[in-house]
């Protein structure tokens, strides 16, 4: 049986408000712009480009936010793990965390890539961006199956951080999700 912590004794370290704000709206725009990925099929062909474009300036949105929250983190190190933590989650959780953001940026990246040289323009409404670059097959298309696979990959560790969260929650109760939750008192 494993030992559960006892939260009365010692509350867990919160995350700052800030770092909740980036968390979440990270979460949000990830869900958003993925769940619409993974229905571009589904759309009718008149439609398709409009949402692709929603898809590409909410993913440059993704790597914003990613980038503001790296520089961010650097200078504002997570709170200490609660008492009692398990030694492996101590030694997985930086890096778990860093290569979720990686993914934040480098999914972006190659998404810019393969749009940029499927010949499209970002249009933000107000403004429209346009690189002038023509149509070139080989480029988007390698571009497109990166795209997709860094996609599914970063789904997929969001996925393993949110059962580990959910672990912790559930089976630890060591206050490891409340640290988080925007709803949990301090």
């Amino acid at each position: 049986m494993i030992d559960q912590p006892n939260l009365q004794e010692a509350p867990a370290a919160r995350y700052s408000l800030s770092a909740i704000f980036f968390h979440w709206v990270s979460f949000a725009l990830i869900v958003f712009v993925g769940a619409l990925g993974l229905a571009f099929g589904l759309i009718p062909r008149p439609n398709r480009l409009f949402w692709i474009n929603i898809h590409a300036v909410v993913g440059l949105a993704v790597l914003a936010l990613a980038v503001i929250r790296i520089g961010w983190r650097f200078r504002n190190p997570p709170p200490d793990y609660p008492e009692g933590t398990p030694a492996l989650t101590r030694k997985l959780s930086a890096p778990v965390h860093w290569l979720l953001y990686a993914l934040m940026v480098i999914l972006p990246l190659v998404g810019i890539v393969a749009f940029v040289w499927h010949a499209r323009v970002f249009d933000f409404g107000l403004f429209k961006i346009d690189f002038g670059v023509a149509s070139n097959k080989p480029v988007y298309e390698a571009a497109e199956e990166i795209h997709e696979f860094l996609a599914f990959s970063l789904f997929g560790l969001v996925g393993l951080h949110a059962l580990a969260a959910l672990w912790h929650h559930f089976m630890r109760k060591d206050g490891t999700l409340a640290r988080m939750s925007p709803w949990a008192r301090s």
